[in-house]
């Protein structure tokens, strides 16, 4: 037989093997209580397949950590959001690898230029996804930082109305909801973790630090620092939102 044919039948000895290991994870993995994985009894097969790719890949603990913090900053809070990501890479780089070996292969009939040709597309399209997730985090950052100014004034309203900190925090979230997703979240967020019994400082604190966003952590340490020594928050409020416009005229010119 030609190198070719010899070639194809490694080819596929090899994804069924794959296959097999893959389909006799997968019927282990059913044999155990589903715990977190029965809020994905919705998702459609292809996210189930890329969320049990990602649940079976080997990731460092310290890495994860990282990622976490990095898909919660792209505003990924979902509890399956490293598996789905992992598995994303993972995928990625396998079905890249395989497209570009084998039509490296039907072209030049080389086998060393068709394994070339999978581990250069293979790595490529491992690492894609992570400069995409950076990307989303920048843009993401962006954009809080443009609604930063609108809830400031709606803050400030609702605190001028004689509402507490809180109360503002949840009038401004729902008013934001449709123009400003991304820092109506984040507010929303907020509102979660003191009803959980988190202090205001700590909730704060971790608001500014999550997002990735200069402007949001300087507001959330300034309403740290306002509720820590009970000044008022309404000339804190006005003259932060009038400085956050200054800046971004200045930045823009």
């Amino acid at each position: 037989m030609s190198e070719l044919v010899l070639t194809f039948l490694f080819f596929l000895f090899v994804m069924a093997c794959v296959g097999a290991i893959l389909l006799l994870l997968r019927w282990r993995l059913a044999a155990q209580p589903v715990g977190d994985a029965a809020s994905a009894t919705g998702w459609s097969p292809l996210l189930r397949s890329v969320l049990f790719i990602g649940e079976i890949t080997p990731a460092p603990r310290r890495r994860a950590r990282t990622l976490r913090e990095q898909l919660i900053a792209a505003g990924y809070r979902s509890p399956h959001a490293i598996s789905l990501f992992n598995g994303t890479k993972t995928a990625a780089a396998i079905g890249v690898a395989i497209v570009a070996g084998w039509a490296a292969l039907l072209v030049r009939e080389d086998l060393s230029l068709a394994v070339l040709a999978a581990i250069c597309a293979g790595g490529f399209a491992f690492l894609l996804p992570e400069r995409i997730l950076e990307f989303q985090i920048r843009e993401r950052a962006e954009r809080i930082d443009a609604s930063l100014a609108p809830a400031l004034d709606l803050m400030l309203l609702s605190v001028e109305a004689g509402q507490s900190l809180d109360s503002a925090l949840i009038e401004t979230s729902k008013e934001l909801r449709d123009l400003y997703p991304e820092i109506s979240s984040e507010l929303q967020q907020v509102q979660l973790e003191l009803r959980a019994g988190r202090s205001r400082a700590e909730v704060l604190y971790e608001l500014g630090r999550r997002t990735d966003s200069a402007e949001l952590k300087k507001l959330a340490m300034m309403l740290v620092d306002a509720d820590r020594f009970g000044s008022s928050l309404g000339p804190t409020l006005r003259g932060h939102a009038r400085y956050i416009r200054t800046r971004r005229k200045l930045s823009a010119q």
